[in-house]
């Protein structure tokens, strides 16, 4: 059985979660092909499923949302890029629909969320299966007329499917799949470094974890001196310059090439950063407190910020206070008004592909 993963390039967060789902079938079917198909970066893919036996396939299957920066989107260039995938989807699609025939393999199509995953699935003759919290038409449907062609190729993509995987955090998704809720879909952390491992285990310091996603974002190193009694771990940044300034920070610890934040978490009490699903799972799973930076024109936010609010300790930040250091960490965080969400969503999601499959495949 191959079960092969078209995930969103759109960020990190799809890859993270997609990865999640495949080591825990991988556990489960050791036997069958695991091939994760999307276009981030391959030594972060690969940090991210630490198994050599999962396959990797270089494939852009959509743009997702583009970005001014972490906190803002671009409309107009996502429009754009829209354009541009649709001339090079028919070469891609040809590609990989000649290498998984190749195999010879009975085959299901996961989805996160992809629309051309449906045209893939199509040709194949495969069981297509979605996950997620959202699908590309409810966000573009927020960004006016001039993506309502976008937004009805993507319904009508949608629909095409078997079954949807619902993550937490979700829109509607109103696709008229069967379909099943999950929990909390994350991975575990790892061991750190036992040198890494010393550095977090001072007594006298609690220790905040930074994080804006793939794409970061530029914060003063200023800002970090105005808290001198917390510790804060962040990924190093990729241009140099930013990295050199950092590194000069006293109380700010960057963390090595090959250290996921997940890793970190356990020594954390508290996360700073954007809304994101990934983020927010991992962090709930762990009972780490989320201090969440507004973030404008991305429809998926407001579903995140509920969900916050119903099953996480948080607190709620404007971007001028992001700006200003007035990070608010020295406050107690405010208590959800729910119960916590099960952190089992990645075994839930494995074991319901698992049945799917077998039973397309008797």
């Amino acid at each position: 059985m191959l079960i092969y993963t078209c995930s969103s390039s759109h960020g990190f967060g799809h890859a993270a979660r997609d990865a999640a789902v495949l080591q825990q079938l991988r556990r489960l079917r050791p036997d069958w092909r695991l091939v994760m198909s999307t276009a981030i970066e391959p030594g972060f893919l690969t940090t991210l499923l630490n198994d050599d036996a999962i396959q990797q396939r270089r494939c852009r299957w959509d743009v997702g949302v583009m970005q001014a920066d972490a906190l803002a989107s671009d409309p107009l260039a996502t429009l754009e890029a829209l354009e541009r995938l649709e001339e090079d989807l028919p070469d891609l699609i040809s590609r990989e629909l000649a290498w998984i025939r190749s195999l010879r393999e009975p085959t299901l199509v996961l989805a996160d969320v992809p629309p051309a995953a449906a045209e893939l699935a199509s040709g194949l003759g495969a069981p297509l299966v979605w996950m997620s919290n959202f699908g590309w038409d409810d966000i573009y449907r927020a960004f006016g007329p001039a993506f309502h062609a976008h937004v009805e190729r993507c319904g009508s993509a949608y629909a095409s499917g078997l079954f949807l995987l619902r993550c937490p955090f979700d829109l509607p998704m109103d696709w008229g799949l069967a379909e099943q809720s999950l929990g909390l879909v994350c991975s575990q952390p790892r061991p750190l470094p036992a040198e890494l491992i010393d550095g977090l285990s001072a007594p006298d310091r609690p220790w905040v974890q930074v994080g804006f996603g793939g794409l970061g974002l530029r914060l003063s190193p200023e800002l970090f001196a105005q808290w001198p009694d917390l510790g804060f771990l962040m990924a190093a940044p990729v241009h140099p310059d930013d990295r050199a300034a950092l590194e000069q920070v006293p109380n700010l610890l960057l963390l090595p090439k090959g250290i996921r934040p997940l890793d970190a978490f356990p020594f954390c009490s508290r996360h700073l950063g954007k809304p994101g699903f990934s983020t927010f799972s991992e962090a709930m799973a762990l009972d780490v407190g989320l201090h969440v930076v507004e973030r404008r024109g991305f429809a998926e936010v407001d579903a995140l910020l509920m969900g916050l609010q119903q099953h996480g300790r948080h607190r709620l930040l404007s971007r001028v206070q992001l700006e200003n250091g007035d990070w608010e960490l020295d406050q107690p965080l405010e208590l959800p008004a729910g119960l916590p969400l099960s952190s089992d969503g990645a075994l839930q999601a494995a074991h319901c592909l698992i049945e799917l499959a077998e039973q397309q495949a008797s």
